[in-house]
């Protein structure tokens, strides 16, 4: 059995191994919270320990990029029960195509779907984090797109950006634009899905329609092919995006990553 199979096992018994009494207030929650992540962060850092240095890089990367308070702790828990996920390494095969989403958790959700639709067609990665909004990707660009060359780069900026003023969305959006298209990779823009009216969290479904018109209009402009995401989804919300939320359901992911990978098939051709 080869090492890191054995240490998998290993950690996974320990996992299972560990419980304890349901917490009766608060604090004992709050406490066994933390005594679970301490446990985890033990497991995480156990198992990386028996990495390749590549691959030990990529978990450096994702430790200084997810966020210590959200999606580190999920990727440490996801990584140590061997459960595949968007961030997981990619090894490439130097036959295929280098793919790269950028996008923030909606594109997050159907990385998987496009992996398995593409797979031995392309290497798809994607960048680091949720990747929020156009401020962010212009402070955040540099460590996306990383050193090594890109095929095609499939990105969105919008639900993020749904309080962003139209003149300063229009700015951020064409500087990245510009700097995406420096990399020499074809360009795909995902037009924002659509996202339920909500007052209290300052949702507006107008404010994305507003966004997709002028990403739309930067796109033709710079000669970037659309993924129109947007219309491809809208008839199916019912069924395909979760009540009062943003976020989509497995059937949903499923569907947007049928429909990226076919936009990302469309222009390798």
């Amino acid at each position: 059995m080869k090492l890191t199979s054995l240490v998998s096992v290993v950690l996974l018994a320990v996992f299972s191994a560990l419980s304890a009494a349901e917490p009766t207030t608060a604090a004992e929650a709050a406490a066994k919270k933390a005594a679970e992540d301490q446990r985890f962060d033990s497991l995480y850092q156990a198992k990386v320990a028996t990495l390749s240095p590549e691959r030990q890089a990529w978990e450096k990367i994702l430790q200084e990029n997810l966020g210590n308070a959200f999606y580190l702790p999920i990727h440490k828990r996801d990584f140590v029960k061997g459960t595949a996920t968007a961030w997981d390494f990619v090894v490439n095969d130097p036959k295929l195509p280098r793919v790269l989403l950028i996008g923030d958790s909606v594109s997050r959700g159907y990385t998987l779907a496009v992996r398995a639709a593409l797979a031995g067609k392309a290497n798809v990665h994607r960048a680091p984090e949720n990747c929020g909004p156009t401020a962010n990707g212009l402070k955040k660009l540099e460590v996306w797109l990383g050193a090594g060359k890109w095929d095609l780069i499939h990105f969105n900026f919008g639900i993020h950006d749904r309080a962003t003023p139209l003149a300063d969305y229009t700015d951020r959006l064409t500087k990245i634009v510009t700097r995406l298209q420096a990399t020499g990779a074809k360009l795909t823009w995902a037009s924002t899905t659509p996202i339920p009216d909500d007052l209290a969290k300052k949702q507006s479904s107008v404010s994305i329609v507003e966004r997709n018109t002028v990403a739309a209009a930067i796109m033709a402009k710079h000669a970037v092919a659309l993924d129109d995401l947007f219309t491809a989804i809208k008839p199916q919300l019912a069924t395909l995006q979760n009540p009062n939320d943003v976020h989509f359901t497995s059937a949903g992911y499923g569907f947007l990553g049928r429909e990226v990978a076919a936009a990302v098939s469309s222009q390798l051709k």
